[in-house]
């Protein structure tokens, strides 16, 4: 192969890695998934999954309820936002 192929065959597998690595993959069910914006590149929580678990147990993590996770969740009509408001005000006292 040429330099200039190899060249472009890296730049895109490092555009994607950078992509996967800048971004939170939120997956409903069905073919419903979300991308969430990350604080900074890393690999923790890239995928996650809502399904069986409570609004609860979701905003418990930390990472996901900086990233926003919240507003997706009231977004997608999982959550009301005075439940959203009485979730957030529950893990702020905790920090």
């Amino acid at each position: 192969m040429r330099r200039i192929t190899k060249a472009a065959i890296w730049l895109g597998i490092g555009g994607a890695l950078y992509l996967i690595s800048c971004n939170h993959f939120i997956y409903f069910g069905g073919r419903t998934v979300k991308l969430l914006k990350k604080k900074q590149p890393t690999l923790s929580r890239t995928f996650f999954s809502t399904s069986l678990k409570t609004n609860d147990v979701i905003l418990r993590d930390d990472v996901l309820r900086e990233a926003g996770i919240a507003d997706l969740l009231v977004e997608m009509h999982l959550m009301s936002e005075a439940e959203k408001k009485r979730l957030m005000a529950k893990y702020e006292k905790e920090e």
